[in-house]
């Protein structure tokens, strides 16, 4: 997909210091017309650049907490229009500004904004309107950001080697955000917006503070089991009992752990029952479990059916059904076993404990 540029602005930021004494400034070089923009290295630099962004695959909720790219919201009270937002009423008057001037000056909104962030790294910032050649009455705005690339050099001569590059940048781990969202050519989402960045921080999404992010898979799931699990117990012991209590703050640990044990309240059956929920609106929900020192991965939806827990003379088993075994990157005796009957393997635990 190719883009027509209406207007660019480009910035060069500098940062000394750093945290709170940082020292932070910035310049504006030049605002492009297209006309300007086609004459430019600048849309060397940018080729295909565009394109790549507006097909990068992003999912409204991430299967982990922290990606790379994420698809954000503006935030919008209940019985409110679109332009109650600051954040979109700027991205509204970018997009459809006629005149360099009028481009300009929203610009210099974006990079004041940016500034004003906590985390803010020296480099190139970059305000785009563009308009898709083959979709004439979609406009687009890119904000563009390139950190300086420390230690870059171009080769000289025999005498000297190299000659140290300052202030270089490269489109290799640049950022980007694009608004408006498009999940498919020729259709747009006019409250929706793209952000990427490939690094795990977030200062290049904190300056725009009126946009939200839809909950990642894992915080979904979590608040579904959780939401399920008080449901079940709610049952079993009485309002305002001790046992109640002691639930709660057992819960209010588990949802705050990163490793957790098996907690044994829920039978085969309601575990099944709470994973139909999930696995009806996210199919391919993951399992992921450890017993001792061996990773399990898997499918939500297999548990009960095709992967099963269970407890023989109170050590964990877990048993796997499957038509194929199947062996990758290195080679193992194991590969050439004849597995045995499986009433001989549950024998074998049995006798484990006589043994210690």
């Amino acid at each position: 997909m190719d883009f027509k540029i209406n207007f660019l602005s480009f910035y060069v930021i500098q940062v000394e210091g750093k945290e709170e004494q940082a020292s932070k400034q910035y310049k504006h070089f030049q605002t492009l017309d297209t006309e300007e923009y086609e004459e430019s290295s600048i849309k060397d630099f940018l080729d295909g650049e565009f394109k790549k962004i507006v097909k990068r695959k992003v999912e409204r909720h991430p299967k982990a907490e922290q990606v790379p790219t994420k698809l954000g919201y503006f935030i919008v009270e209940p019985g409110h229009a679109l332009d109650s937002n600051p954040n979109y009423n700027l991205f509204h008057r970018t997009r459809f500004a006629t005149t360099k001037e009028e481009f300009e000056e929203n610009s210099e909104q974006f990079i004041n904004a940016y500034l004003d962030t906590a985390a803010v790294r020296g480099g190139a910032f970059l305000v785009v309107s563009a308009v898709p050649r083959k979709y004439f009455d979609h406009a687009f705005v890119f904000i563009l950001k390139c950190d300086f690339e420390p230690k870059v050099a171009s080769i000289s001569d025999e005498s000297t080697l190299i000659r140290h590059v300052e202030m270089a940048i490269t489109t290799k781990n640049m950022k980007s955000i694009q608004y408006p969202y498009m999940p498919e050519e020729g259709m747009v989402e006019e409250s929706e917006l793209v952000i990427h960045q490939a690094s795990h921080a977030r200062y290049f999404e904190d300056f725009l503070k009126f946009i939200d992010y839809n909950e990642p898979m894992p915080e979904i799931m979590k608040t579904q089991v959780m939401d399920m699990v008080r449901e079940h117990v709610s049952e079993t012991f009485e309002a305002e009992s001790v046992e109640l209590e002691q639930f709660e703050s057992d819960m209010e640990l588990w949802a705050t752990s990163e490793k957790r044990e098996l907690q044994e309240r829920l039978d085969t059956h309601q575990v099944m029952e709470a994973a139909a929920h999930i696995v009806e609106h996210t199919p391919d929900a993951e399992l992921k479990m450890k017993l001792g020192e061996t990773e399990i991965k898997g499918l939500l939806a297999d548990f009960g059916e095709n992967i099963h827990l269970a407890k023989v003379n109170g050590r964990y088993v877990a048993l796997i059904e499957a038509e194929s075994i199947l062996f990758e990157k290195g080679a193992s005796p194991i590969e050439f076993h004849k597995p045995g009957d499986l009433h001989g393997i549950i024998e074998k635990i049995n006798s484990k404990k006589w043994e210690e």
